[in-house]
């Protein structure tokens, strides 16, 4: 399925888990830079972390969104 046919509660779910998947990497990559003493990595793995962080916070918003939108959609039907 291409992205601009996916809903919006799809693209959240896969943001959500993108970003769950993004915000690990980014805890190990950081926790290998600080073990390995690679302040570069630490940093970039921190940053990553935070971008996953960002981008699961989204996708939880846009489902949200998405379940506001089918609701009041059902609630536009039954008043007709």
């Amino acid at each position: 399925m291409e992205e601009k046919d996916k809903d919006l509660g799809t693209k959240g779910k896969e943001d959500t888990l993108k970003g769950k998947l993004g915000k690990t990497a980014g805890k190990i990559q950081s926790k290998v830079g600080e073990a390995t003493g690679n302040t570069e990595m630490e940093a970039k793995g921190k940053a990553k972390e935070a971008g996953g962080t960002l981008r699961s916070t989204a996708g939880n918003a846009e489902q949200k969104v998405d379940r506001t939108l089918d609701r009041e959609e059902r609630r536009e039907r039954l008043d007709e």
